[in-house]
């Protein structure tokens, strides 16, 4: 089932959060810095960040396994997915696809025909999920500093008009 969140998802907003991180970058950050990740202080950010009026998709399934983070872009005209994480032990059920589909929804009802998401260039079962979507490797890049690792981060996009 999907709904929008409220505050009080934000403990199983967390826990997504980090256990997707552990495991779908624990080839690409140091053990240390993802075991360090918090989920008391991620819990708290959730919480403060859906208070404040944020619209999150939330994904389920007698507990909270996924979510998507739809809005305005930066840049102009753009919508943009900020994020969209499944509990790795969903992973294949389809939830993700939901979300997205979902997320790509509200950002045409918001009025955006185009749509941009950042992905991690070293994130090859994300990248491959966004490309199975109909998603297509856009420019720029960027290259971040991120648990004391150089990553590089690639924009997909995507034409949301449905053709018109």
């Amino acid at each position: 089932m999907l709904r929008w969140a409220v505050p009080d998802d934000a403990e199983e907003l967390a826990d997504v959060h980090v256990t997707t991180w552990q495991t779908a970058y624990e080839d690409i950050f140091p053990s240390q810095f993802l075991d360090a990740l918090d989920r008391g202080t991620r819990s708290r950010w959730w919480r403060r960040f859906i208070e404040r009026g944020a619209r999150v998709h939330v994904a389920e399934v007698e507990r909270v396994v996924g979510f998507c983070h739809p809005g305005p872009s930066d840049d102009e005209g753009w919508g943009e997915i900020f994020s969209i994480y499944v509990r790795p032990d969903r992973w294949g059920e389809g939830h993700g696809q939901e979300l997205l589909q979902a997320g790509e929804q509200t950002l045409v009802a918001g009025g955006h025909q185009r749509a941009l998401l950042w992905v991690l260039e070293a994130n090859a079962r994300g990248r491959h999920f966004y490309e199975r979507q109909g998603w297509t490797a856009g420019k720029p890049i960027r290259v971040e500093e991120i648990g004391g690792v150089q990553v590089t981060e690639l924009r997909y996009e995507k034409d949301l008009s449905g053709g018109h």
